[in-house]
């Protein structure tokens, strides 16, 4: 007998034979997992709640805090046996002795003896004391009855009972009961919560002084934020740098290095501290090693400063505050108060605040500037800072030439008798003789100065933002001599060689600021001219000594540390106008930002204290002017003139060539250049006529006998 097989799914090839059976399979079901054994699951179970974050936290707590306790009590026993023996002294010994301070030790040697024989003082009187405090007690007992039976006896001749003579006695007595059943109520929990208590005060002493392990430690201590920085962590940090001499030595000291350190001070948003380095280590050994020290530290490179005090083999360590150096400083003063003013003289100009967070103010009295760092890192805006401020004195004058060009110095329109503005080598050649004008200026003012020594002159500010474009400048003038360059033929070079060497003492000054410092377009002779250096960050330590000089580099300073693009505004300067901490070389100094807005609002300000100002957009080097022709022509018919009479009418005259720096002592000198001078008629100083002829006669007469020669 036949079956027909029928299939249960649907075949993918049509049968060709409609006539042919359909045939069904049945196909089984899978096999069911094999069920996981469970010791996997305990295992895997056991495991997540291990390796569980709760877990862990949980687990450095308990660990945390077992260890506060129990390395407080070894805290509080060390802190007792030191104050009990002369432990303490021998360390001191010993680290004054690593450290090869012979002088030190000695004293700690001497503080030994003495501790020593008072101890053996006590301890003889000890032998006496029993005899002693038997006597005092017993003394005290009677007189004490004495006085509660002489008070009795008050009572009872008061109260007319004599059994009041003992009422005081009796009092006494129930007291001394009372206190001491309060004892005896008290003495069992007292023993109960004692060693609690007891415990709790070693676990404060532990937790004070972080006594566990780095892996205890919380979270956001373990990563250094908000760290407190103490003497053991500041110790490890320099046991860890790598400069084996340094290690060696802080294993040998008694103290494990606490005696290198000095009091760490709150300094602003951080502290300081003074490390005396022992004896085979060198200053510059831990300066090299500023990277690892502020990571050894739990902090970035950045927020820690290496410096060289005054005092021998010592570094100064100043750690800021995680984070702190990233937050802004806040406005200008010149912004939030309207109301200030400036002294060329005696004033100080608010230009930000130093590390410590204390107001960083600078002296700009007779003391030529150079403010230099990388592109757009905030060089213009501190120096328009310090020139803002000095505008607010309307005796300062200010000779301006901007080789960037684009508009940073426009807000000094109608303050600055002069300002140049654009990049090119025309600008560049204008800026340059404008810096000649000044040397000029300032060769009148010191042949007026040397005939009068009375006389005062309004300062004069030259300043030059962008100068390394005036060194660096191509072009040529006539007599073949170049603007720029850094030989004695430069223009530029030689024009500020003259006012850094001279201009000092007759107030013409000199400031610069210039990017990306070389030998080139910062030649040294006019870096060094500086009285006040700063800069921002720049690419190399060898910049960083240009800009600054290498004795500051060399104790500490460090602009080529700074963070390009996030610490803008961030000044190392190295000045005497300046409050640099005693020891120091230099100072880092947080500028305050003024924006173009409130800058042209305190420029406005400025303005205001003037009596107006035209402020020329170029120099006008055309024909040079014959001053004594123009003397004589401004004289006309008249036979003597006063001698401000004459300057009015020369300045109408030309008064670009014959500004306010033309006085009656220029009048004088130069007459007196050609055999004649004013005289005075009737008290008043007048020019004569016929004297300044006589004088252009004496003048051509000398130029045709030099010309026959």
């Amino acid at each position: 007998m036949s079956e027909n097989v029928v299939h249960l799914h649907k075949p993918t090839d049509p049968p060709t034979n409609d006539a042919a059976p359909t045939v069904l399979t049945v196909v089984p079901d899978a096999l069911p997992a094999a069920p996981i054994p469970l010791w996997v699951r305990s295992g895997r179970a056991v495991k997540t709640v291990v390796t569980h974050e709760t877990t862990k936290t949980t687990a450095r707590a308990v660990a945390r805090h077992g260890l506060y306790t129990f390395n407080g009590g070894r805290i509080v026993a060390r802190r007792t046996w030191d104050g009990k023996t002369g432990a303490r002294y021998e360390r001191m010994i010993r680290t004054a002795e690593a450290a090869g301070n012979l002088e030190t030790a000695e004293e700690w040697e001497e503080r030994l003896q003495r501790f020593r024989a008072a101890r053996h003082h006590r301890r003889m009187d000890l032998l006496h004391s029993p005899v002693e405090a038997a006597k005092g007690i017993a003394v005290g007992t009677g007189v004490s009855i004495g006085v509660l039976v002489a008070l009795g006896v008050v009572m009872a001749i008061n109260n007319h009972d004599v059994t009041d003579v003992i009422t005081p006695l009796k009092a006494t007595i129930d007291f001394i009961a009372l206190l001491i059943r309060i004892v005896q109520v008290v003495w069992g929990p007292a023993l109960t919560i004692g060693p609690f208590l007891a415990l709790l005060a070693l676990w404060t002493v532990g937790s004070k002084q972080q006594a566990a392990p780095q892996w205890a430690l919380p979270a956001n201590v373990r990563s250094g934020e908000g760290e407190p920085i103490t003497p053991s962590i500041v110790v490890k940090a320099l046991r860890d740098l790598g400069v084996p001499a340094l290690r060696n030595a802080i294993k040998e000291m008694g103290d494990a290095g606490a005696s290198m350190l000095g009091p760490i001070r709150i300094a602003g948003c951080g502290v300081e501290v003074d490390v005396t380095l022992p004896s085979g280590v060198a200053t510059n050994e831990v300066q090299a090693k500023r990277r690892k020290l502020a990571e050894n530290l739990t902090r970035h490179e950045h927020e820690v400063f290496i410096t060289i005090p005054e005092a021998a083999r010592t570094v100064r360590l100043w750690i800021a505050d995680s984070g702190a150096l990233d937050e802004p400083i806040g406005p200008s003063p010149l912004v939030t108060d309207e109301t200030m003013t400036a002294n060329y003289k005696t004033g100080k100009a608010p230009w930000g605040q130093d590390l410590r967070g204390d107001a960083a103010a600078i002296s700009l009295y007779q003391r030529h500037l150079l403010v230099t760092g990388l592109s757009n890192q905030g060089k213009t805006a501190a120096l328009r800072a310090l020139a803002l401020w000095l505008a607010l004195d309307r005796n300062v004058q200010f000779w301006i030439a901007d080789l960037k060009g684009i508009g940073d110095w426009a807000v000094f329109e109608g303050i600055a008798k002069m300002l140049i503005e654009g990049p090119s080598d025309d600008h560049c050649i204008q800026a340059t003789e404008m810096v000649e004008d000044a040397v000029e200026e300032m060769n009148h003012r010191i042949e007026a100065q040397r005939r009068d020594p009375s006389i005062v002159f309004p300062p004069l500010i030259v300043l030059v933002d962008e100068a390394q474009k005036a060194f660096m400048c191509p072009a040529k003038g006539e007599d073949k001599r170049p603007y720029g360059g850094s030989k004695a033929t430069s223009r530029y070079f030689m024009a500020v060689r003259e006012i850094h060497n001279q201009g000092r003492a007759v107030d013409v000054l000199m400031w610069q600021g210039t990017q990306d410092p070389t030998d080139q377009n910062l030649p040294k002779l006019v870096r060094e001219g500086a009285h006040t250096r700063a800069s921002l960050v720049v690419g190399t330590e060898s910049q960083a000594e240009m800009a600054l000089g290498a004795k500051a580099v060399n104790a500490g300073a460090a602009p080529h540390l700074l963070r390009q693009g996030l610490d803008k505004g961030t000044l190392v300067v190295a000045s005497d106008g300046i409050a640099i901490p005693a020891g120091q070389s230099s100072i880092t100094v947080r500028t305050h930002f003024i924006d173009d807005e409130p800058a042209a609002e305190i420029a406005a300000r400025a303005k205001a204290l003037r009596d107006g100002v035209a402020t020329l957009r170029a120099v006008d080097r055309g024909e040079e002017r014959d001053a004594l022709a123009d003397v004589a022509a401004v004289l006309g018919d008249a036979s003597r003139l006063r001698t401000n009479e004459v300057l009015k009418r020369l300045h109408a005259l030309d008064p670009g060539t014959y500004g306010d720096q033309w006085t009656n002592d220029r009048l004088k000198s130069l007459l007196e250049e050609h055999g004649e001078e004013p005289k005075k008629s009737h008290g008043v100083m007048v020019v004569h006529r016929d004297h300044v002829l006589r004088a252009l006669a004496n003048r051509d007469a000398e130029g045709s006998a030099s010309a026959a020669e």
